[in-house]
């Protein structure tokens, strides 16, 4: 899952990645409206985490520019601003909730994970597609009711392609959602290849009937 922390306070913004991190969650910080503006035209987020008091503008405009785009990241607003103004125009213009600074990181990575189950699996926690069961809440896949052991990467991809289960998805946006700030885009998709190899070996181990297809030119659909 990615997140997006936009976030002037550089030492703030760390922290909330390490910790979301440590989460398993891939993240991306924004220090100012440009930075986040240029990152949500190029890319696709789980959740947004924003501040409202920008050093180059208000973080609203973020709000309206996801709204035009017809964009549906989910939206945390994070401020230390506690006006009842500010909660009403933020969730107006789109946001999911709003957190006041100063809070504990606990809360805010349960915020986003409630964020994600209402924004991509319709309040589910658990995605299942004939014998296959992926609990997001618990990162685990399961098989028939046997746990089967994979990578945070292979993790991912398993979850990416069931959220969009009877869709093509490219190659290209299966590298943009592995990677983070665009990191592991390479010339080719050798990585695409090897992680997409392992995930079928170890789901088919565990006797799942492989409904991964490969489409040629394309990318990949998951046939549920």
């Amino acid at each position: 899952m990615k997140i997006l922390i936009i976030e002037d306070e550089l030492a703030l913004g760390k922290s909330i990645a390490a910790y979301l991190q440590a989460e398993n969650y891939t993240c991306e910080l924004a220090p100012d409206r440009k930075t986040a503006l240029d990152k949500i035209e190029s890319f696709d987020y789980d959740c947004i985490l924003l501040d409202i008091s920008l050093p180059d503008g208000n973080g609203l405009y973020v709000l309206q520019a996801l709204k035009e785009n017809h964009k549906t990241d989910g939206v945390i607003i994070i401020s230390a601003r506690d006006s009842i103004d500010d909660r009403i125009k933020g969730l107006q213009l789109g946001a999911d909730d709003y957190l006041v600074k100063p809070f504990h990181l606990s809360e805010l990575s349960a915020r986003i994970a409630a964020v994600i189950r209402r924004r991509r699996f319709s309040g589910n926690s658990l995605l299942e597609a004939e014998e296959l069961t992926l609990n997001t809440q618990a990162r685990t896949v399961q098989v028939n009711g046997q746990p089967v052991e994979l990578t945070r990467t292979e993790y991912d991809l398993l979850l990416y392609l069931l959220t969009n289960r009877n869709r093509v998805v490219s190659k290209h946006a299966i590298a943009e959602h592995l990677s983070a700030d665009g990191e592991g885009l390479f010339d080719n998709y050798d990585f695409i290849y090897a992680h997409m190899k392992n995930l079928r070996r170890k789901l088919a181990g565990a006797g799942w009937q492989d409904r991964i297809k490969a489409v040629y030119g394309m990318g990949y659909k998951m046939e549920v």
